[in-house]
């Protein structure tokens, strides 16, 4: 029942992160090809599991996605706060999907589950 909860809790950042990426004024055909760009974080594996894991992690939590939506918004800086909502998505996504964030031990082991 916790597992279910804590994917369906993954699906709140999707949603309000995709009608703030509308209200911004994101071009909709980017929004795709954008919210695959995090998982470009996985090349840091190629430097073993702990750098990956570090790497990765930094790519996908929302401490660095809402610093960067509330760092633009401060800054008045479009592009920032629309990355930081992709972001959101992002991981909201991939914590809808089951994914979460690395172990030093290996990239299958995630704070949520082992994939």
């Amino acid at each position: 029942m916790v597992a279910m909860w804590l994917r369906l809790e993954g699906l709140a950042p999707v949603v309000a992160g995709i009608v703030a990426y509308g209200w911004l004024g994101g071009a909709w055909l980017a929004l795709v090809p954008l919210l695959l760009l995090p998982d470009v974080a996985m090349v840091g594996y190629l430097r073993g599991a702990r750098i990956g894991a570090l790497v990765y992690n930094l790519a996908h939590n929302l401490v660095v996605s809402l610093g960067a939506i509330g760092l633009g918004l401060w800054l008045g800086q479009g592009w920032l706060t629309i990355a930081g909502v992709v972001l959101v998505v992002h991981v909201g996504g991939d914590r809808l999907l089951g994914y979460g964030l690395k172990y030093a031990t290996g990239f299958k082991d995630t704070h949520s589950q082992r994939v």
